[in-house]
C-alpha cells in the first residue's frame, strides 16, 4: 500500500488533465447555452432604449457571462467529477489504481487538487472581474438600458425615509461625508400622509444631520405657489449617509473589502446587519464548494461498470452535489431571516456535506 497522498506524477497529470478539461467544457456548454437564453429573454428590453444596437447586445453578454461563470463553475466541477470518474470506472483504471495498493482517497487527490486551483481562481474572479461586472450591469438596468454609468458604485433611485416625509435621489455618490446626491426631490407631508410641499435640488452634500440643497426650487401643493429658500438650506435632517447604504448595499456587487465597510457603516448606525454578514462569509464559503465536488461525486469512480450500477452510483453523486446547492441556498435564506447566525448560515452545509461525502466514502470504499 502506498502512504504518499497523490499517487505517481503520471497518473497525477493524467487524472487532473482529464478533469481539467471536462471543466472547461462543461462549463462553456452550459454558459454559452444559458446566455443565449438569458440574451433572448433581455434583449427586447436593451433595443427597446433610444440608440442601442447589436453593440449593446454585446455588452450585455459581456457582463453577463462573468456572472454565470462565477454560478455555474461549481455545477461544472460537480459534472466533470462525475463525467471523468465514470470514465476512468468503464475503462477499468480504477481498479488498476487499486490493485496497485491506491486508498480511495489517493485516487481522488488530483481531483482534489485541480478542485482547490478551481476554487482560488474563483475567489479572485469573483472579487477582481464578477463584483465589476454586476455593479455595472445593475447599474445599466436601473436607468432602463440607457447611458452605461461611468461609475458603477453609483447608487441610483434611492428612495429613504426621513420620518414622515421622503426623499429620492437620481443617484448618489461616496460614503459617509462624502456623500453626494444629485437630483434629490424631498417630500413634505401631513399626518395623514398627503404631500403639501416638494422641494428639488441638483444636488445636495450631507451637512450631519440634514442635508444641504444646493438651490433649492420648491412648490407648495395647496396653494399651487413656487417657494424660494436660501441658497443652501438644510432639509431630511433624519436621513443619514447609512441609510443609503442600507437601502442600496449590494455584496454581489462589491469586493469582499468593501463589503467590509458596508457592514461597519451600518452596524455603526445601530442597524442590522446580518444578512450582509451571511453574504460576507459566503464570499468565502462559496468559491469552496468546487473542492467539495470531488468527494460528494465521488461514489461514480467506484464498483464494478459491468454490474450495470454505475449509472445509479452517478446519479446519487449527481443527488448529492444538487442537494448540496439546495441545502446552501436554504441557509443563506436563512440566515438572511435571522434564523442562523450569519457564519452557520454560510458554513454549516459545506462541512455537514464534506462529512456526509467522507462518511459515504470510508464506509464504501476505504
Amino acid at each position: 500500500m502506498q502512504f504518499e497522498f497523490f499517487p505517481s506524477r503520471t497518473v497525477t497529470l493524467y487524472i487532473a488533465r482529464l478533469f481539467a478539461v471536462r471543466i472547461i467544457a462543461v462549463l462553456l456548454m452550459l454558459v454559452l447555452v444559458l446566455q443565449m437564453l438569458d440574451l433572448l429573454s433581455e434583449s427586447g428590453r436593451i433595443l427597446a432604449a433610444p440608440g442601442n444596437g447589436q453593440g449593446e447586445l454585446l455588452t450585455y453578454a459581456g457582463l453577463r457571462i462573468p456572472q454565470l461563470i462565477s454560478r455555474f463553475l461549481p455545477y461544472s466541477v460537480l459534472l466533470a467529477t462525475i463525467i471523468t470518474l465514470m470514465t476512468l470506472n468503464q475503462n477499468s483504471e480504477v481498479i488498476a489504481l487499486k490493485a496497485a495498493g491506491l486508498s480511495a482517497h489517493q485516487v481522488l487527490a488530483p481531483l482534489f487538487l485541480v478542485a482547490a486551483i478551481t476554487s482560488l481562481v474563483t475567489f479572485a474572479f469573483n472579487e477582481r472581474v464578477v463584483v465589476r461586472s454586476s455593479a455595472t450591469l445593475k447599474a445599466w438596468q436601473a436607468v432602463d438600458y440607457g447611458a452605461i454609468p461611468r461609475d458603477s458604485a453609483v447608487k441610483t433611485n434611492v428612495w429613504l425615509q426621513d420620518g414622515t416625509n421622503i426623499l429620492f435621489a437620481r443617484s448618489v455618490e461616496g460614503l459617509g461625508m462624502a456623500t453626494r446626491m444629485r437630483d434629490v426631490s424631498w417630500y413634505r407631508r401631513d399626518a395623514g400622509g398627503m404631500v403639501i410641499e416638494i422641494v428639488r435640488s441638483p444636488e445636495a452634500r450631507y451637512a450631519k444631520p440634514g442635508w444641504h440643497f444646493t438651490s433649492p426650487s420648491g412648490f407648495d401643493v395647496q396653494s399651487a405657489r413656487r417657494l424660494t429658500y436660501r441658497a443652501e438650506q438644510v432639509f431630511a435632517k433624519g436621513v443619514d449617509p447609512a441609510q443609503v447604504v442600507i437601502r442600496k448595499a449590494d455584496a454581489d456587487g462589491e469586493s469582499i473589502a468593501r463589503l467590509s465597510l458596508s457592514i461597519d457603516a451600518i452596524r455603526g448606525a445601530g442597524y442590522r446587519t446580518s444578512e450582509l454578514e451571511g453574504k460576507w462569509w459566503h464570499k468565502l464559503s462559496g468559491p469552496l464548494s468546487a473542492l467539495l465536488m470531488p468527494l460528494l461525486g465521488a461514489v461514480a469512480a467506484f464498483g464494478l461498470a459491468r454490474s450495470g450500477m454505475l449509472f445509479i452510483r452517478a446519479v446519487i453523486g449527481m443527488a448529492l452535489g444538487f442537494a448540496y446547492f439546495v441545502v446552501d441556498n436554504a441557509a443563506l435564506a436563512m440566515g438572511n431571516f435571522g434564523g442562523y447566525p450569519p457564519l452557520l448560515a454560510a458554513w454549516a452545509p459545506f462541512f455537514l456535506f464534506f462529512l456526509i461525502g467522507e462518511t459515504v466514502l470510508v464506509r464504501t470504499e476505504e
